[in-house]
């Protein structure tokens, strides 16, 4: 038992012993109910494009670019500083002097790397088919446009979730409802307007809107 926690608190492990027990208090908050599991939010999928709808966060986004997205933050780190600890542990249980400890830190983040790669691949297909779903009880509510225009090719709009969460979805007009050049003023959708997510668009990941009085006068 000694000689694990001298392993534990030694140089290559040390860097990753106080971040792995981060990464357990926190799943244990998760299962308590304590933390969303979503907590750092769901990076894009870098080899995709594909992301959950939400606005990525800076975590989120630096996973992405080592292609470790397309699932949440959470998951991926947690994976990613698990793996470190126990390569960097075995490491140094093995080796001694400063040398050989470098090269053991080395390869437990190439390793930690590589693992964690491997494992998020099948667990996109999970946590994206779970976003879709999620992304369809948006669906009928309404929202705020966020850019200057939404046209059948382009436009953001703040939606508010029913447990009172809010993301940065992508939105799209169809093209008959876009007013002409020379419509009177105020027939369009521009940032602050309110308008009203009538379908999803999965293929696309976007959302259809139209303008929110247009709707109340459909009921």
């Amino acid at each position: 038992m000694g000689e694990f926690i001298n392993a534990a608190l030694v140089f290559p492990t040390a860097l990753f012993t106080f971040s792995l027990l981060v990464v357990a208090g926190y799943w244990t908050l998760v299962l308590l109910g304590g933390l969303d599991l979503d907590f750092l939010g769901a990076g894009t999928d870098a080899d995709t494009g594909a992301g959950t709808g939400a606005e990525d966060g800076p975590v989120a986004e630096s996973l992405a670019l080592l292609g470790l997205g397309g699932v949440p933050a959470t998951v991926a780190l947690s994976l990613l500083i698990g793996l470190a600890w126990f390569v960097s542990l075995a490491g140094a249980a093995l080796s001694d002097g400063i040398v050989p400890r470098v090269l053991t830190l080395a390869a437990a983040l190439a390793a930690a790397w590589f693992g964690t790669r491997l494992a998020v691949l099948p667990l996109r297909r999970v946590f994206q088919g779970s976003a879709q779903a999620s992304l369809r009880d948006f669906v009928g509510l309404p929202c705020v446009i966020r850019t200057g225009r939404v046209g059948p090719d382009f436009g953001q709009a703040e939606v508010t979730a029913a447990d009172g969460s809010s993301a940065i979805v992508q939105v799209r007009q169809p093209a008959v409802d876009v007013p002409v050049a020379g419509a009177a003023e105020g027939t369009g959708l521009t940032a602050g307007s309110t308008a009203l997510i009538f379908d999803i668009d999965p293929d696309g990941r976007f959302f259809w809107v139209m303008p929110h009085d247009a709707a109340s006068g459909l009921r």
